[in-house]
């Protein structure tokens, strides 16, 4: 297989790399450059009709893209650690998690990082006010899950997950976007120092 991935600050790349770090799984892979465009080449769209990283290609020539299907995928090769879960509620719980981390911070971050951030200024349709409105969106999303990790040191339970991955790259790079998390949200500031002191992090 061949991972097809592409650097820091892209959060969805840096799931799979953490989540292959996590599982002790050695990933080939082939750097996809985003600032030279290289996603959007006619051999990578054939690959990918999104034209976007990463993705993963099986040997057999099948791709599998979007970075949670490749971690699922990753997950039924390699099913030690579990960090999808194994009981009906842990799985259950570690998606509602992952769901959040998307849906609740992860697109009001990409609406800002498109709309707003100079590296996507040649993006067509791009509305500057449309991203300064999603700029509360972020701050309240971060108070979410600042509340929901009083009391515990992961996003989905008593251990880390997937969900904790998603989390991770989402404040990661709406720091890097200039939207990260708000001074006051003390326990997400407190599991972001433990989840980024894993090794995997660094991957």
């Amino acid at each position: 297989m061949l991972f097809y991935d592409s650097p820091n600050p892209a959060p969805n790349p840096r799931r799979v790399r953490i989540f292959a770090a996590e599982k002790g799984i050695d990933l080939p892979s082939q750097e996809v450059s985003i600032p030279k465009r290289e996603q959007k080449s006619a051999e990578f769209v054939a690959k990918n009709p999104r034209g976007q990283t990463p993705i993963l290609e099986l040997d057999d020539g099948t791709v599998i893209a979007e970075s949670v299907a490749i971690m699922r995928y990753l997950e039924a090769l390699h099913p030690e650690p579990p960090l999808f879960g194994t009981t009906p509620t842990e799985i259950a719980a570690i998606e509602m998690w992952c769901r959040r981390a998307e849906m609740i911070a992860m697109a009001p971050v990409g609406q800002v990082w498109v709309h707003t951030h100079p590296f996507t200024a040649a993006i067509p349709g791009r509305n500057q006010e449309w991203g300064e409105t999603n700029l509360p969106r972020v701050a309240d999303a971060f108070r979410f899950f600042d509340q929901s990790l009083a009391g515990r040191d992961f996003i989905a339970g008593d251990d880390y997950t997937a969900a904790d991955i998603l989390l991770l790259t989402t404040v990661d790079f709406a720091s890097f976007v200039g939207c990260g998390m708000p001074e006051d949200c003390e326990n997400l500031r407190d599991w972001h120092d433990r989840v980024s002191a894993r090794p995997s992090a660094k991957a």
